[in-house]
């Protein structure tokens, strides 16, 4: 399972989903989605704009959880 981890690295940063779309350029439900894991899919140009607006890697986002 991968565990997606976007609402702890917002959340430690205090940055609102509305924002980090307007930063991001991504749409407000791509961050929601993302927000609430609910998202199975996520491309290379997404992950690029999130790492890059929240300054950190894609292992910071993205974590395996053997089942």
């Amino acid at each position: 399972m991968i565990k997606i981890k976007l609402s702890e690295i917002m959340g430690r940063k205090r940055i609102r989903p509305v924002d980090l779309a307007k930063t991001t350029g991504l749409s407000k439900t791509t961050i929601h989605k993302l927000y609430y894991e609910k998202n199975s899919n996520i491309g290379v140009e997404t992950l690029n704009k999130l790492c890059k607006e929240l300054d950190c890697s894609i292992s910071d986002l993205l974590e395996y959880i053997p089942d």
